[in-house]
């Protein structure tokens, strides 16, 4: 069954101006149609009590709601799918396990990876990092537009269609030259949760993606 996957996800983290439950409330006023919670800081009871107060919002708005890792929430709460950023993990044994109505992405430094996350079955992958970003560190070599342009292109010739979303360290200024490597779209979250005016920051965000 193929899962509706939005063309901009937004990702929760921890920041000092905005609570994730202020993060997903201001996005989903926004417009936001996908919240992915991401949080690996808190203990399981303060985990659940954010979950709910954000899946009641995303209910509320008509949003998708993506918790990160904690997999063991699955039918303790309202949400829609997970991501897995362990990229070593079974994705066919998590199929199994949360069933298939639940949608579940996963996360990939190269083409590689891509090809086996579309192997065992996942709905979408993150490709980072795109540049350096302080949210989530990773010593990967940083791709830059020509390494998902090749992707995607490695990707066609070998007719695997797995929507690939661009993460880590993207602002507003990139989108463009990414969106026309045949990405399918843009996974965000200090770009828009850190600035100025976060509201207007996602709307920027979305107009360029859309």
């Amino acid at each position: 069954m193929k899962k509706f996957i939005e063309k901009l996800h937004f990702i929760t983290h921890d920041i000092e101006q905005h609570t994730h439950t202020e993060q997903a409330r201001i996005a989903c006023e926004a417009g936001a149609k996908w919240i992915q919670y991401r949080c690996l800081t808190k203990g399981d009871d303060e985990l659940l009590k954010d979950i709910n107060v954000i899946a009641d919002l995303c209910d509320d708005w008509g949003a998708t709601l993506i918790v990160t890792d904690h997999i063991h929430f699955n039918e303790k709460a309202d949400i829609q799918g997970f991501h897995i950023e362990d990229m070593d993990a079974d994705f066919v044994a998590l199929k199994l396990r949360l069933g298939e109505a639940i949608t579940l992405g996963g996360s990939s430094n190269t083409v590689e990876g891509l090809i086996r996350l579309a192997q065992q079955g996942v709905d979408y992958a993150g490709l980072g990092p795109f540049k350096t970003t302080t949210t989530k560190p990773n010593n990967a070599p940083l791709l830059g537009i020509k390494g998902y342009a090749d992707a995607m292109i490695l990707l066609k010739q070998q007719h695997i269609d797995l929507p690939v979303l661009a993460v880590g360290g993207v602002t507003i200024d990139d989108i463009d030259q990414l969106m026309a490597t045949g990405i399918f779209g843009i996974a965000a979250s200090s770009a828009i949760n850190q600035a100025d005016n976060m509201r207007n920051a996602y709307l920027d965000f979305y107009d360029k993606v859309m």
